[in-house]
């Protein structure tokens, strides 16, 4: 059983790659929003913002990564909505494969066309003058968080997809994630923020994130935000997984 999942899975996951690979402008865009905001931000209001880094463009790296996710995963949304009305679904459980497989290879094709778009942007911060004193180890610990935080988002994305009546509202969802890591440690450290403020973005998931990533480029202890981080993305990932799931047998039923 599980190797006809795998097998199945691996099938699609090319099927869901090959239309990646004939619209690569997806990736493209996906890439220029967030690359665009980082040019704004280091080379017109970083010599204004204080973080204690010598170049903003360290700080600020960490938080364009987590927009760039969150941007991304919302083509998963529409590229699922649109199956499901195209009536490929029904095709493909008329024939003798395992139906979950539908979806982690959209889930899977979220991660590799993401990845993509976050190796384009760090090596764009690398030309902007990033620089980090992280090794390898602080290296795989980011890709593994990164990985997780667009698994447990695509998740998320999955609902959208198969719950949305539009595309519009399949692409929707991802707006308020795209704006959480602007109220959050991404662009300016907490302190500096309004009482209630301060107290949202210091308990979202962002800032944790943001945090330990920023603190592993600096090659410096990460203290409790990597648990914090973790604790967000297993947590969302487990919540997205159990809706899409159920939202999955209710559309197939």
């Amino acid at each position: 059983m599980t190797t006809h999942l795998l097998d199945d899975t691996a099938s699609l996951t090319g099927r869901s790659l090959r239309h990646i690979t004939r619209s690569a402008d997806t990736i493209i865009t996906t890439a220029v929003t967030p690359i665009a905001i980082m040019l704004l931000f280091v080379y017109v209001f970083g010599g204004a913002i204080e973080t204690g880094t010598e170049n903003y463009v360290n700080y600020l790296l960490p938080g364009i990564l987590l927009i760039a996710i969150a941007s991304g995963i919302a083509y998963t949304a529409v590229r699922l909505f649109t199956d499901m009305q195209s009536g490929i679904f029904e095709r493909f459980h008329s024939m003798p494969i395992a139906r979950s497989s539908v979806l982690w290879a959209h889930v899977l094709t979220s991660l590799v066309s993401n990845a993509i778009t976050v190796v384009i942007i760090v090596v764009v911060g690398l030309l902007m003058g990033f620089r980090t004193s992280a090794s390898l180890l602080s290296w795989l610990t980011v890709a593994g968080i990164l990985a997780l935080f667009t698994l447990a988002l695509t998740w998320l994305a999955v609902v959208a997809g198969l719950s949305a009546k539009s595309v519009d509202g399949a692409a929707g969802f991802s707006y308020p994630l795209i704006f959480l890591p602007f109220i959050s440690s991404a662009f300016v450290p907490t302190d500096t923020m309004p009482a209630p403020v301060r107290f949202f973005a210091e308990n979202q998931p962002v800032t944790s994130i943001v945090n330990t990533i920023q603190d592993l480029f600096a090659g410096e202890p990460v203290g409790n935000d990597i648990w914090i981080a973790l604790g967000w993305c297993v947590g969302i990932l487990v919540l997205g997984y159990v809706l899409a799931m159920a939202a999955y047998r209710r559309r197939i039923s």
